[in-house]
């Protein structure tokens, strides 16, 4: 953008807000036809500072700030989660953060803008990706360490803010149907990993929802879409610890542990607990599925909701590790959804 661009981009931006105040940032952007990123370095209702390196090294000094809230989102899914970046793994083009509060799987490789943000008082580092979508926030709370939040900033901004190059992301060919679906189900039959049902796909050249209309009711059935809500007040009522993935194509961030405080407003339905809050718009959940995968430990079983293009909106599972069995209430609760046996 030329400075023109930017000064025309914040006048759109000014009205749009003047007429409709309560748009979140990501609808403004839609609205005005620019991505979320474009709105950032343009400074449209904010003040940001571009923050230099790369995201890893970025990723990596995350731990030094204390405890902030960690936010990961795509279309229909908003997954927040309080506390510590530890055990962060940010090396080459994939990374972890494995601490007791926040948990990620990071995929770099179209991670392109990154920003440090104060907006309405509240201050982010935010990073995007390369076609300027928003992959992953950080966000500074009361119990964030501000001397080091400013050094932060401080180490890792540069003098000024580069104009957004915007690449549009290709998407992948799958078909929606195995060209094997024999071979294809002996595959998933045969997995040892939840992990390598990622590759699975891939090496079957097929969608993630198309695999799950060809595998069989015994490894998928199509559930109602109130399945959510039913398991999530069961796991409100009884306790029952559980894990739930919220994925962009940059980053998957996991909340495990219980729920307990749910509420509805209008089309969104919400976990607001003091560390994890969830919001997942109902509305735009096409189809539900109870998705059953063979490994080592058994069985496991989760619940999945698609949206309108097929794409994969939020995921749970029961709480559980590598070399322990999922537990039987999750197991029992899912079968509970669905009118056929599944594989045991």
């Amino acid at each position: 953008m030329t400075q023109q661009d930017v000064e025309t981009l914040r006048q759109r931006h000014e009205a749009l807000v003047a007429a409709e105040p309560k748009l979140r940032i990501r609808d403004r952007a839609q609205r005005l036809g620019v991505t979320e990123a474009e709105l950032v370095a343009a400074g449209c209702g904010l003040v940001s500072k571009q923050l230099g390196g790369t995201a890893q090294e970025l990723f990596r000094d995350l731990g030094t700030l204390g405890a902030v809230m960690a936010l990961s989102r795509n279309d229909n899914a908003v997954h927040e989660r309080h506390g510590a970046y530890t055990g962060i793994e940010a090396e080459g083009p994939m990374g972890i953060v494995l601490g007791p509060d926040i948990d990620l799987r990071m995929f770099f490789g179209s991670w392109r803008h990154f920003y440090a943000v104060t907006e309405n008082g509240r201050e982010s580092i935010q990073f995007f990706d390369k076609a300027g979508d928003a992959v992953h926030k950080v966000y500074k709370t009361d119990a964030t360490d501000a001397a080091a939040w400013q050094a932060y900033i401080d180490r890792h901004a540069v003098d000024a803010i580069a104009p957004v190059t915007i690449e549009p992301v290709v998407a992948t060919q799958e078909a929606d149907v195995p060209a094997d679906g024999d071979a294809f189900r002996t595959h998933w039959r045969g997995l040892k990993d939840t992990h390598d049902f990622f590759s699975m796909l891939r090496q079957f050249k097929v969608s993630r929802l198309g695999a799950l209309r060809t595998a069989g009711q015994d490894l998928a059935q199509q559930v109602n879409d109130i399945a959510v809500e039913t398991v999530l007040h069961r796991a409100a009522e009884t306790g029952l610890p559980i894990m739930c993935f919220v994925a962009n194509r940059g980053i998957v961030q996991i909340h495990t542990g219980p729920v307990k405080k749910l509420v509805r407003t209008g089309p969104w339905f919400n976990v607001l607990d003091p560390s994890f809050n969830l919001h997942l718009n109902t509305e735009a959940v096409v189809s539900s599925w109870v998705v059953n995968k063979p490994t080592v430990d058994g069985w496991v079983t989760s619940l999945e909701l698609y949206g309108a293009s097929g794409e994969l909106i939020v995921q749970f599972f029961g709480e559980r590790k590598p070399g322990k069995p999922e537990l039987a209430e999750w197991r029992a609760l899912l079968q509970s959804l669905c009118p056929v046996a599944l594989a045991a």
